[in-house]
């Protein structure tokens, strides 16, 4: 009998599809950027891409998880850095040092993720699940702090000051002009709310 024939009949074998999330979302993104979210479709990302909808499915649940998607990891650097703060350091200064390598390591995902957030920030409705995600890592934030022997409520208006920093900045990196890292941004940004703090 011929490998992959059961009584006349071929094996279904699924096909292997390299790097398929990444070619979706990368699809996404350009159909995002021409067209608009809302008049993008599934089928045109799939399409896009060389997959099918069957394919985008097993990734993602609607067209908005490729934009908010992200691995469990994505936020480690965050809470590694407070971890790692200098012993006796104050908790919004160890929500800087968190705050920087989160920044430093979005910035490795280069253009990619500039132009997510140019796509959030244009949608009222993914603006409003974007909120939705920041309060979630505003929660991690204050655990981390928690971690660290800081109590309410300083953990949470630490945590919560460090995630508006970096709404500011990421709003700065999409402005028009700007040649700027996040991780240059969140530092000024930073700097700015140190400063109204002291005065």
């Amino acid at each position: 009998m011929s490998p992959g024939v059961i009584t006349g009949r071929l094996l279904a074998v699924p096909r292997w599809e390299p790097d398929a999330r990444t070619r979706l979302q990368e699809a996404a993104l350009a159909l995002f950027d021409e067209r608009g979210f809302d008049a993008t479709t599934v089928a045109e990302i799939a399409d896009r891409a060389g997959l099918t909808k069957r394919t985008f499915f097993r990734y993602f649940a609607d067209k908005r998880e490729v934009l908010f998607w992200a691995p469990a990891s994505q936020q480690d650097p965050f809470l590694a850095g407070i971890a790692a703060a200098p012993a006796g350091a104050m908790a919004l200064h160890a929500v800087c040092v968190g705050l920087i390598a989160f920044a430093a390591g979005l910035d490795e995902q280069g253009e990619v993720g500039a132009r997510r957030i140019r796509i959030v920030r244009a949608s009222p409705e993914l603006w409003e699940r974007q909120l939705v995600k920041f309060s979630s890592l505003a929660e991690a934030v204050a655990r981390a702090l928690r971690s660290r022997g800081f109590g309410d409520p300083a953990a949470i208006l630490a945590a919560e000051l460090g995630i508006m920093a970096l709404r500011v900045a990421s709003g700065r990196l999409i402005a028009e002009g700007n040649q700027k890292s996040l991780r240059e941004l969140v530092d000024e940004a930073l700097a700015e709310l140190q400063a109204i703090a002291a005065a």
